[in-house]
């Protein structure tokens, strides 16, 4: 687990190559590999990422193991970086950091001196690993809340990554917004935006009704995959057998952890145009009937009006705002 320390021992921080036993396949099937610290006897102490605490103004230390399963010696570049969401809501790390990766430093001696440094080099022999410590320190202004970022590691043609799940310490907010909700081509989407600081894990329902009644009732189930704060990602539900002929209603709720949690709707009417083509004014009377009986069903008991929730079938992608 990672542990604070005082700035006076960052710069003591070393770089430590452990000659051991071949690693296991376990570890790495065809290639190096990066993970969190392994144990000393050179297998995965089973964290999926390394995870961090601490108060604005705190220095973490934690460390990172690069594993050469090869005949050949390998020499791999590591960097700090900022996690972000693909458009699609995969986990990438993006090229300039300003946050989590920017706090990130190694250890790197030069003259007889010991300094942190934003990248380092690590030569690893082969049928070796390299444990390289790293620190995480959060600067005092550092807003409460979930700071996700990366250590990534390139070498050998291609690149790798450790996920750091780092939390600063204070209040926190868990808030998103379900935007653009748009039916066509038989699918249903839909953008989430994390509006919170923290990392969120949403659960959707989808829920469509018709003029004669319900046509999708999908209990809430997890989506699959981590919402970073202030992110935005574009996602879609498939509807493979949509009405031909209906005024349709589409509801999305979406909740996450913490009480987050946000409703949207869209409105479509499917026709079939080809029939309305071929059949004149046969189909067209009742597409007439159909209005009919949707007026009738947008007015409540005394056949009053009833006003419909705003609703949209703009698509767009962007920055959160």
């Amino acid at each position: 687990m990672p542990y604070a320390l005082s700035a006076a021992r960052v710069l003591g921080l070393t770089l430590v190559l452990s000659i051991t036993a071949p690693v296991r396949p376990a570890l790495a099937d065809d290639g190096w590999s990066v993970v969190p610290s392994v144990s000393t006897a050179g297998t995965a102490d089973g964290r999926p990422y390394v995870y961090a605490e601490g108060a604005p103004g705190t220095v973490l230390q934690d460390a990172v193991s690069v594993l050469n399963p090869g005949a050949r010696p390998l020499t791999v570049r590591l960097r700090g970086a900022d996690a972000d969401n693909t458009t699609g809501g995969g986990f990438t790390v993006r090229k300039k950091s300003t946050d989590t990766g920017a706090w990130i430093g190694f250890a790197r001696e030069r003259d007889g001196h010991r300094t942190a440094v934003r990248e380092v080099s690590v030569r690893v022999p082969a049928h070796t690993r390299a444990d390289v410590p790293f620190t995480l320190s959060v600067p005092a202004g550092a807003a409460p809340g979930d700071h996700p970022g990366a250590v990534v590691a390139s070498g050998g043609g291609r690149t790798s990554a450790v996920r750091i799940q780092l939390r600063v310490s204070g209040p926190t907010l868990s808030a998103l917004t379900v935007e653009h909700v748009a039916v066509r081509a038989g699918r249903i989407s839909y953008e989430l935006v994390n509006r919170g600081t923290t990392v969120l894990t949403p659960r959707l329902a989808v829920h469509a009704d018709g003029v004669f009644g319900e046509l999708l009732d999908r209990a809430p189930r997890t989506l699959p995959l981590e919402l970073l704060p202030g992110r935005r990602v574009t996602l879609g539900e498939p509807w493979h057998d949509p009405p031909a002929l209906d005024a349709v209603d589409v509801r999305l709720t979406v909740t996450a952890a913490g009480g987050a949690h946000d409703t949207a709707s869209a409105s479509v009417r499917f026709v079939p145009w080809g029939a309305v083509v071929g059949t004149g004014g046969g189909l067209a009377a009742a597409v007439g009937a159909w209005l009919v009986l949707r007026r009738h069903r947008l007015r409540g008991p005394g056949g009053e009006a009833r006003e419909e929730e705003p609703r949209t079938e703009v698509e767009l992608t962007g920055a959160v705002s």
